[in-house]
């Protein structure tokens, strides 16, 4: 029997209507679970379910999806920073994802302006990021919200006795799903 193909990305006015944007609940985990390991070809059970349990729900915290036909089909994580070297409180995302299949439909953009509303009514004034150099697909997001460089520079180094972690270079295929180490299967 012949395999189903992928849906094509929903036009704007479709993949709209009927979307909503809420808190993220526990039971909607394994979905965001699922869409990023289509994302990112990693599956990171344990790190959601840590996400969920140390961002949803809490002041300063936001853990938000997007939700249509009773499907979760994106989210974003931000929260509340202040006084890093200096930098006063603002606002900062550090994870967003849509399903693939549901791109260029409006859905990461109603997923942003809703996490910006909630750190602005919390009278945040500033919002920040950080992305990987060859992460051209989030860049391109981020900066068709206004986002730009900022004040800040980024600095690391190896740890002593670290093993050294495969970059996947820009253009390489996504690598095959893998279970986090210790856990086996779903």
């Amino acid at each position: 029997m012949p395999q189903p193909s992928p849906s094509p990305p929903q036009p704007p006015n479709q993949a709209l209507h009927g979307l909503a944007i809420r808190d993220a609940r526990a039971e909607d985990m394994g979905a965001v679970e699922e869409i990023d390991a289509r994302i990112t070809g990693l599956a990171k059970h344990d790190y959601w379910r840590h996400a969920f349990t140390r961002y949803g729900g809490r002041a300063d915290r936001w853990f938000l999806v997007a939700e249509h036909a009773g499907r979760v089909i994106g989210f974003i994580v931000g929260e509340q920073r202040a006084w890093e070297f200096g930098s006063p409180p603002c606002g900062w995302i550090f994870a967003i994802g849509v399903a693939p299949d549901r791109r260029l439909g409006g859905i990461g953009s109603r997923l942003f302006e809703a996490i910006v509303a909630r750190m602005g009514a919390a009278g945040l004034e500033t919002l920040r990021t950080m992305l990987a150099r060859d992460d051209t697909l989030n860049m391109a997001f981020f900066r068709s919200q206004g986002m730009m460089g900022g004040p800040f520079i980024q600095l690391e180094m190896p740890l002593p006795g670290a093993l050294p972690q495969p970059r996947r270079e820009q253009g390489q295929p996504e690598p095959p799903l893998q279970p986090e180490k210790g856990r086996e299967g779903p």
